[in-house]
């Protein structure tokens, strides 16, 4: 009788120093953008209401989803988040939001975050909780929440930071190739939108500059916790939602590429989840003390016959 040699687990490796600081690259570049912003052209907006201890609404909002996500996280799971998401969250709330009534920007930030929790299937998110958020806004209260728009100014530079600190930022995250699709997509639903409405095709295809369109291509359609899990499906994905957009478009919506993600993303994860699932496989690996698969070891999965 022989017994089976228990396989040893691969060591874990220690993380390289760019591991460790690979989280705070998108909130590094999103503060960038709002120093920025607030440096050259005064973006946010002035709290005259008095609620919430007299801050502005980008402070409000990121207040309010840094608190929801410790009280959130803490009740569920008893240990203390990570920040770094609920920062992107609250922060691109603050930016993409304006309204003269700064509880719209509390009530965005605590419905973008409270989606990541109740709005979930086989423990992934649908939808890109910021886009939700301000999306129905957009959507239920039009007379109070506009999005941002040219209030940064038309001045080159702006865009040209940002697009260019996202490119190396999104570069080292392995996200580029989605904003760049989504660019080329966009560039060339321009062309078409163009003959159809007899728009300068200039014109259409320069909203790519505006601060808030850049802040979309470089954090909504790039996050990955609601993107597919496959390049090939990114890619699929992203012109996807730039196909919807111009129909939005040409339907003379002005929220078009809000409403075009709220649309794509949920139905693009559901079709991943399901087909996932039927594509499982039989056997399961099994897996080393860090969690990756031991060499030459595979577990079967439990059999229904005896």
């Amino acid at each position: 009788m022989t017994t089976a040699t228990p396989l040893a687990a691969a060591p874990c490796k220690p993380p390289s120093r760019f591991q460790k600081i690979k989280p705070f690259l998108a909130p590094l570049l999103i503060t960038c953008i709002l120093a920025g912003g607030q440096y050259g052209y005064g973006i946010l907006e002035t709290n005259e209401q008095g609620v919430f201890f007299g801050l502005p609404g980008t402070a409000v909002a990121i207040l309010v989803s840094i608190v929801f996500e410790l009280i959130a996280v803490k009740f569920l799971t008893g240990k203390w988040p990570h920040l770094a998401s609920s920062y992107i969250t609250g922060i691109s709330v603050g930016i993409l939001v304006r309204s003269n009534e700064i509880v719209y920007y509390a009530l965005c930030s605590l419905l973008s975050n409270s989606s990541k929790y109740a709005l979930r299937v086989n423990n992934r998110h649908l939808w890109n909780p910021s886009n939700l958020g301000v999306s129905l806004l957009l959507f239920f209260v039009p007379r109070d929440v506009v999005p941002l728009s040219l209030q940064w100014g038309n001045h080159i530079w702006v865009p040209t930071i940002i697009m260019s600190l996202g490119a190396i930022i999104l570069f080292t995250l392995g996200r580029l190739h989605i904003t760049l699709t989504y660019v080329a997509a966009f560039s060339a639903l321009s062309a078409l939108r163009s003959v159809i409405t007899g728009n300068e095709f200039i014109t259409e295809i320069g909203v790519l500059t505006v601060p808030s369109y850049l802040l979309f291509m470089i954090f909504m359609i790039t996050d990955p916790k609601t993107t597919t899990r496959t390049w090939p499906r990114q890619i699929t994905v992203t012109i996807v939602v730039a196909v919807v957009e111009t129909i939005l478009r040409l339907c003379r919506e002005t929220h078009a590429p809000y409403y075009a993600l709220f649309i794509v993303f949920p139905i693009a994860n559901l079709l991943e989840i399901w087909w996932e699932a039927q594509q499982a496989p039989k056997c399961l690996p099994v897996t080393s003390g860090c969690g990756t698969p031991a060499p030459d070891a595979i577990q079967k999965a439990p059999s229904a016959e005896r």
